[in-house]
């Protein structure tokens, strides 16, 4: 298969960054390339919401501090590739057409950002209509996808499935500024949407569960329903 994972930079750096985490991330990805096409795109975290918002002290207009975060995101990429070795691109691509030939070379792709205004939940979403690819798993710091939010509703049930029609209208009230995506933007719900691609949210955290998740076995997580 080809598969793209949206690895939320809460995970990569939720405090600080997670030396541990990435390097159990870059044996499963090493693990998994052996049978399947992957591609890993990194998001932020801690790192880019830091910066924006020193940013935005100063003065900076929006299209700044998305590229601030863009910078962020690509630096994560940087050091996951670092981790992932030799299979994985030294340098993140900046375009889908890159990435692709990337994946062709059989290594595995990892990226970060690419333009302003695209969270990398958008572009991992692009990317996996780019690369006609067979699965999008959305790899969060939450267990995937509920009717409200988790951490400050102890009742908040988590959907096992969702229609993708459904969780655009979700995110249609989320801000579109730099650095404030929640669950998922709508940029990437309506790629989802508009490509049927099969997408998963799970939480990143635990890795023994995303490896079920993309190899078919049982997991926890929410599946979107994208029939169309």
């Amino acid at each position: 298969m080809k598969v793209v994972i949206s690895v939320g930079g809460s995970i990569l750096v939720p405090e600080d960054m997670d030396i541990t985490y990435m390097m159990d991330l870059a044996n499963l990805a090493n693990e998994l390339a052996n049978k399947h096409r992957i591609a890993i795109v990194t998001g932020g975290g801690r790192t880019a919401r830091n910066y924006i918002e020193s940013a935005r002290k100063f003065g900076a207009s929006e299209i700044l501090c998305d590229l601030i975060g863009i910078s962020a995101t690509r630096l994560n990429a940087r050091l996951l590739s670092a981790a992932i070795g030799k299979k994985a691109n030294l340098e993140p691509p900046g375009e889908f057409m890159a990435a692709r030939e990337v994946m062709d070379s059989r290594r595995i792709v990892v990226m970060g950002g690419t333009h302003p205004g695209h969270s990398t939940d958008a572009v991992s979403a692009l990317l996996a209509e780019y690369i006609e690819a067979d699965l999008l798993v959305n790899a969060s710091d939450v267990d995937g996808i509920y009717d409200k939010d988790p951490e400050n509703y102890r009742n908040a049930k988590r959907y096992e499935r969702i229609p993708i029609d459904k969780l655009v209208d979700m995110v249609k009230s989320y801000s579109l500024g730099a650095g404030r995506y929640e669950l998922v933007d709508i940029l990437a719900a309506k790629i989802i949407q508009r490509s049927r691609i099969k997408t998963i949210f799970v939480n990143g955290r635990d890795l023994g569960n995303l490896r079920n998740a993309i190899e078919g076995k049982r997991f926890t997580g929410t599946v979107i329903e994208n029939d169309g």
